[in-house]
Order: structure tokens, then C-alpha cells, then sequence
């Protein structure tokens, strides 16, 4: 290692500081013995090394891995505490709280400029019945079927309060301001998280479940990767495949198949979220058994991706909506008694549904503030037939305040006020450090380009780009045209074409719009080719013989 100074540098009066230790405390216990009733006060953490490609503890199903390990870990501990400390340029994870653990209280606490996590609970993937830890297939023939846990190795009853998080995730990106995996009853609550590159709370899978995320203010996150959300949580669970006609086959078998590995909801509670580079709060994969109220959402709105039993209600999502992604048959979810702006933002919706099937349990008594059109756009699929359309006459939004007065319309669709001002942190000292996000004008009367649909041999395709590509498993930036809608007499199916699948090269050029598109089916008209699609996020090769058939606009 060499340094070379600045002119103005006097090495003979400079102070020179070598990192070398990568963990500073460690409390090691057993759940027959555990470290018992220790507590930290008002201390200063810095300057630990780097754990930077060490992180090789690979996480269930995602696409995560983890040092093991922190300036602070605690394993086997009960009722110990972090209060009122600075964790101040630390080079990994900054608290690691691993396997048994319960009653452990983080509060208080500042954290800045982290290499890799901030607090991390993680528990024993021992514990969990037939674990898998790639994305891939579910083997359902050799599956254990014992709902919950094999023991009780794993982080449980944990509490982080009034904390500000900042700047973590220095070295690596792929780590959270607050992750949960494989853990239980951990409650997050008046942090202020910010200027992060990923999420600002990771829930990593289903397992334990009954998490409580409230009175946060999470914003600015997703700065340096995408795909993702000021809160994200992923639900891979046992019930999960990547294909979603046979995760729905497979819960109709196991009705209740779906709350093996969650045992309780997973709660978000009046709590402020804003992403500028994804979804607020992103529901990916099978997260299920959620409860979301009251929540305000500034940007980015809501994605609920394949999954179970998520009951949002009574939250407010400025200048956007709800995004339905790829949802399996008879999911149970509710959407009820919110705020939203836009029509709904639904994407793959065909591959486990049929063209007119009821999304969900619920979808209704929902107040638009929009126009008529874009409140019943999807009401075929049994969709808010008791919402309104009205601006919901905000107390003073410029500043913040999303109540609704006391004539508003939101009242008749059983909206409740909820308090604007109990956001993030909320000790003095905290507060004076703490930043907020920006405040969004709100544009009201929003009307949602309605996007072009077309036919192809029975087929109804649209050009999809954007945010819209998460669901195909695609990259932001990879626009194409989808099947939105593949009816079995088609000779579209005949083919090998199916609902959702996303068109990404015909004859190895490649379809970026309908024009493109359309040019190439010009130029093989009664030619056999090669059709590169994305079905069930994986690349697959269809290959069809000699066809007819123009692509023509649909007409509204």
C-alpha cells in the first residue's frame, strides 16, 4: 500500500489510522446459556476492516449473501441493549445479531457510512424445512409439509427504536439500513433511513413472519442498483416457484400452504416511504400474509407481486397506484379505503388468470384522483365498483400534510385520517441530524396514457418498458412487446406462444416496439423462424414454422 500526500501535508504531524480489526464486540452464548442482560451506552464505534467478498453465507432463495459477523454480533444473547451509540465509518455489517437471540433492543443509535448492512438479524437455516437457496424450482414430491420452524435458532421478539441510518452499503450494495431473514417478531420502529443503494428494510423471505415496520421515514434509496424498493421483501417460501400456474395448483391442493414458513402477518404501519428508482414499497416475489395501513407513500407507489393474503387499506399513494404483478388464482388480497392517483399499473396478470377473472379478493371502495376512466378500467376483473372519483381535498400537501379535510369525499369510501407529523426519529438529538424527503406536487386529474394493444394471430400483444419489465424478470432498460393475452384457440398458442410471455428477438434480431416488431414479421411472412422469448423469467426459444398473419392496432 502506498500513500502519496498532499503538498500541504506534514506526515510528521499527521495522525495515521490502520483498520484491522473487522468485529469490536462479541457476545457468544447458547440459548441453555446465553449472554444475558448486557448493555451499551453512549459509546462511539469506527473504523473497522472491510468485509468486502466475504460475504458468503448464502441467504434462502435470493440472490443475497452475508458476512457473518459485525463491529457488534451478538449470538446467544436475551435482553441486552445498544442505546444512544455512533457507528461511524465501519467497514461491514454494524450490528449482526445471529441464530438465538430474543429480547434485544437497539435504540437510539446513529449509523453512518457502513460498508455493507446496518442492523441485521439472520437466523439458522437449519431451522427451516426444506430450505432452498437458489431461486429455481420447488420440488413439491419430496417437500416436508410440517408447517413452521424445526426449532429455535433464530433472532425473536428484537426491537430497533429511534434510529437514524444513513450512507451504509459503502462497499457492498446488495445490504439494507435494517435486514431480516429467517427471524421472527422483529420490530422496527421511528427510524429515519436514507441515501442507501438498495432498500432501506429488507425482508428477505416468509420465514418467521410477524414483523412490525411502523413510524419510519424511508427515502432516497435504490440509488445505485434497481428493481427494487424503499421497503422490499421477498416471500420464496415453500409454497413458491417461479412458475405461477403451479404455485396456484399447488396451494389449491394445500390450502394453507401459503403460511407453512409465515406464521404471523408482517405489518406496515404508519410509516413515509419514497422511491425515485423503484417502487415505494415493492411486494416481490410470493410475499404474503402482509397488513399495510396507513401508510404514505410519496413516489413510487405499491407493487404486490405473486403471492398470498396482503390487506392494504386506508394508505395514500400520491401521483401513482397499485401495481398488481403477476398474481396467482384465489390470492385473498385486499385493497380497500386508499388514496391513489392513477389507474392501476398491472403487469402479467394473464399467465394464472383468465381475461376476465376477479383480481383478488377485493378491490373496491378506493377513492381516484383521477377521472372516471381510469377508476373502471379494469372493472371486469370485479374491480372497484363502490370507488369514486374526486380529489380528495388534501389539508395543505405543499407542506406535507396529507390529511383530508373535513368535506372530503375520501370519507364515503371509509378513508381515516392518520398522523402526518410521526415520521422517523423522534429524539431531539436525532431529529436535528436527520433529513427528510422531498415533498412531491401532487397532480391531480392524472389521465394514464393508455397503452396500445395489438393483434397477431389471435393474440393481443402492447409494448411494455420500464418499471412494467420487473415482472417478465427483464432489465429496465430490455423494451419489448409482451403477449398480454394468448387464447388457447389462437394460433398464437398453437404455435408454443403463451400469455405473459415477453417477445425479445425474432431470427436473432431484436424487438424493441411494435414497429420493430412489425417490420420483422414482414420480413418473414411465410417463413419459419426462431422466437426468443422471457417466459417465467428464463429465456426460451419458440420456434415457429411458416405462418401468416399481420399485426394490426386494436381499436378503442
Amino acid at each position: 500500500l502506498y500513500y502519496m500526500p498532499l503538498p500541504e501535508i506534514d506526515l510528521d504531524e499527521a495522525k495515521v489510522e490502520i483498520v484491522r480489526l473487522k468485529h469490536l464486540i462479541e457476545f457468544n452464548g447458547t440459548k441453555e446459556n446465553p449472554v444475558r442482560g448486557i448493555h451499551l451506552q453512549g459509546l462511539t464505534f469506527k473504523h473497522t476492516a472491510r468485509t468486502f467478498m466475504e460475504n458468503k453465507e448464502q441467504l434462502l432463495r435470493s440472490d443475497w449473501t452475508m458476512y457473518q459477523g459485525g463491529a457488534i454480533v451478538f449470538n446467544g444473547a436475551e435482553e441486552c441493549s445498544v442505546e444512544n451509540c455512533e457507528f461511524d465509518h465501519l467497514g461491514g455489517n454494524t450490528i449482526f445479531v445471529n441464530n438465538y437471540n430474543r429480547y434485544l433492543t437497539v435504540r437510539g443509535c446513529y449509523i453512518h457510512h457502513s460498508g455493507a448492512n446496518g442492523i441485521v438479524f439472520v437466523g439458522d437455516p437449519d431451522m427451516v424445512r426444506s430450505p432452498l437457496f437458489r431461486y429455481g424450482n420447488q420440488n413439491y414430491e419430496t417437500m416436508d409439509m410440517t408447517p413452521g420452524p424445526l426449532g429455535d435458532n433464530y433472532p425473536q421478539d428484537c426491537w430497533v427504536d429511534d434510529c437514524l441510518i444513513t450512507m451504509t452499503g459503502r462497499d457492498e450494495k446488495q445490504t439494507a439500513p435494517v435486514q431480516i431473514s429467517m427471524s421472527q417478531r422483529i420490530r422496527v420502529s421511528h427510524c429515519s433511513i436514507y441515501d442507501v443503494p438498495r432498500a432501506g428494510i429488507n425482508i428477505n423471505e416468509g420465514t418467521f413472519g410477524g414483523h412490525i415496520i411502523e413510524f419510519c421515514d424511508v427515502f432516497n434509496t435504490v440509488l445505485e442498483t434497481g428493481d427494487h424498493g424503499s421497503f422490499n421483501s421477498w416471500g420464496r417460501d415453500r409454497f413458491w416457484t417461479p412458475d405461477v400456474v403451479t404455485i396456484s395448483d399447488q396451494v389449491a391442493l394445500h390450502p394453507d400452504m401459503q403460511y407453512w414458513d409465515v406464521l404471523e402477518p408482517n405489518v406496515l404501519r404508519y410509516n413515509r416511504w419514497r422511491c425515485d428508482h423503484g417502487w415505494d414499497v415493492d411486494l416481490d416475489d410470493g410475499s404474503s400474509f402482509y397488513r399495510i395501513y396507513c401508510n404514505l407513500l410519496l413516489n413510487g407507489g405499491l407493487k404486490m407481486r405473486e403471492g398470498y393474503d396482503r390487506v392494504a387499506t386506508n394508505n395514500i399513494i400520491l401521483n401513482n397506484s397499485l401495481h398488481p404483478h403477476v398474481w396467482v388464482r384465489n390470492s385473498d388480497d385486499v385493497f380497500k379505503h386508499n388514496i391513489v392517483f392513477t389507474a392501476y399499473k398491472p403487469a402479467v396478470m394473464n399467465s394464472a388468470l383468465g381475461e376476465s377473472d376477479r383480481w383478488g379478493k377485493e378491490l373496491d371502495y378506493n377513492l381516484f384522483a383521477t377521472g372516471q376512466a381510469a377508476m373502471r378500467k379494469f372493472a371486469a376483473h370485479g374491480a372497484d365498483a363502490h370507488s369514486v372519483s374526486a380529489d380528495p381535498l388534501f389539508v395543505n400537501p405543499g407542506q406535507g400534510d396529507f390529511r383530508v379535510r373535513p368535506e372530503s369525499p375520501a370519507f364515503k369510501i371509509g378513508f381515516r385520517n392518520f398522523d402526518m407529523t410521526d415520521f422517523g426519529v423522534k429524539s431531539e438529538k436525532l431529529k436535528k441530524l436527520a433529513r427528510t424527503p422531498d415533498i412531491p406536487e401532487i397532480v391531480l386529474q392524472i389521465q394514464d396514457e393508455v397503452s396500445a394493444e395489438y393483434t397477431w394471430l389471435g393474440a393481443v400483444l402492447k409494448e411494455v418498458k420500464g418499471e412494467e419489465l420487473s415482472a417478465y424478470g427483464a432489465k429496465f432498460s430490455q423494451a419489448s412487446m409482451a403477449l398480454d393475452r394468448v387464447p388457447a384457440e389462437s394460433e398464437a398458442y398453437k404455435l408454443g406462444l403463451r400469455s405473459g410471455d415477453l417477445l425479445l428477438s425474432f431470427g436473432g434480431k431484436e424487438i424493441s416496439t411494435a414497429a420493430s416488431f412489425k417490420q420483422l414479421l414482414e420480413e418473414y411472412a411465410r417463413k419459419s423462424g426462431e422466437l426468443l422469448v422471457m417466459r417465467n423469467q428464463k429465456e426460451m426459444v419458440v420456434k415457429l414454422a411458416a405462418f401468416r398473419g399481420e399485426m394490426q392496432p386494436v381499436e378503442r
